[in-house]
């Protein structure tokens, strides 16, 4: 009965480590694939591949990516995966655009668990939310709800998403500016 057992568990992990082997490529290439659209979306056009020489950067207990564009050696921009832990359903996981001057280009969201009708407006396919931080600098624009007394309209019903979109707004350009701007 142990050898039995144990010929069904070693054909089980084989079986497994096959699995695991033929799916590791096509699982890695699907995420460099989302990577890489969430930068298409967030900056203008570049012609190199800013995902290939991502800068890491540590900030407020989580792992930062810094992606730099350009387009014939000069910089056009850098996008910057960030996150907000504080979000209703959980992390928020952002993809923000910047230009040379630091301002927002646009913003993408790549992950979150927001509630469907109310927190997930975040995301541009649902709302117009992410619209009003086009064209801004952090700087001079208060990145926090006017409830807070900031610069941005939070999202009807869902105060405590649009605080986490607006915390990993600025956990982003944090990152920027310690991660050097172009």
């Amino acid at each position: 009965m142990l050898l039995t057992l144990m010929v069904i568990a070693l054909a089980a992990s084989l079986l497994l480590s096959f699995v695991y082997s033929s799916t590791k490529a096509p699982i890695d290439k699907a995420k460099a694939d989302k990577v890489n659209s969430a930068i298409k979306a967030v900056l203008p056009e570049f012609d190199n591949q800013p995902s290939e020489a991502a800068d890491t950067l540590v900030l407020d207990g989580g792992q930062l990516m810094l992606y730099r564009a350009t387009h014939n050696g000069e910089a056009v921009g850098t996008a910057i995966r960030t996150f907000s832990k504080n979000g209703f359903g959980g992390t928020i996981e952002l993809m923000v655009g910047f230009l040379p001057d630091s301002s927002i280009h646009s913003i993408a969201v790549v992950g979150h668990n927001e509630t469907p009708g109310l927190g997930d407006k975040i995301d541009p396919q649902k709302s117009d939310f992410s619209l009003q931080f086009a064209g801004k600098r952090p700087g001079q624009f208060q990145l926090s709800v006017k409830k807070d007394g900031g610069d941005v309209d939070a999202i009807t019903a869902s105060t405590i998403s649009s605080r986490a979109y607006c915390d990993a707004v600025q956990r982003a350009y944090t990152a920027l500016q310690k991660g050097g701007a172009q």
